[in-house]
């Protein structure tokens, strides 16, 4: 457990402190049991746990699909090639913008997505800026996704639709089906 971050429209401030230590072991079994074929790693910020790269490759090691939900404030460069990282570009209403870390826009892989949690319109046009300037949608995935109680999801639908972005649209599924029971 654990995020440096504080986003303004954060769902997971259970895992500021809460959760428990286990060790690499247990979490493979843990993990075994749910035989799963696909497994996402994320937060609070994976990457400020300090056996996070070892475990990303023990996933992977183990045959499993895996890909990593990172705030985008810690280096990328040493996650395992074969993880799918899901970046997420911190807008200015997070509350966060000045931690991204640019530099990890130079690591993305095709296979990897660029995700952008918007609050409101002003969010929208800083997150137009950054495809175009950055070129995202020709390098990897994009995702657009309303903060959830702040921004409407159909008015973020209109304006991709009306812009043609080479978006795609996420809501948080989980929030839908479970509300904000932690953990889900």
């Amino acid at each position: 457990t654990g995020c440096p971050l504080r986003c303004t429209y954060c769902d997971t401030t259970y895992a500021f402190t809460g959760g428990q230590t286990m060790p690499l072991p247990e979490i493979m079994a843990a993990v075994a049991q749910h035989a799963p074929r696909y497994v996402t790693v994320t937060g609070g910020e994976p990457l400020a746990q300090k056996n996070s790269l070892p475990l990303l490759r023990a996933l992977c090691d183990a045959g499993y699909a895996v890909s990593l939900e990172t705030g985008g404030m810690l280096d990328i460069s040493a996650v395992d090639a074969r993880v799918m990282i899901v970046l997420d570009i911190k807008t200015p209403a997070s509350g966060e913008v000045e931690k991204n870390h640019w530099s990890n826009l130079e690591q993305i892989k095709p296979q990897d997505e660029i995700k952008f949690v918007l609050c409101d319109e002003a969010d929208y046009q800083w997150a137009k800026q950054v495809l175009h300037e950055h070129k995202l949608a020709a390098r990897c995935g994009v995702l657009l996704s309303p903060a959830q109680g702040q921004l409407d999801a159909r008015e973020l639908a209109e304006w991709i639709l009306r812009d043609h972005l080479p978006v795609r649209f996420q809501l948080q599924l989980h929030k839908l089906l479970w509300g904000n029971e932690a953990g889900r």
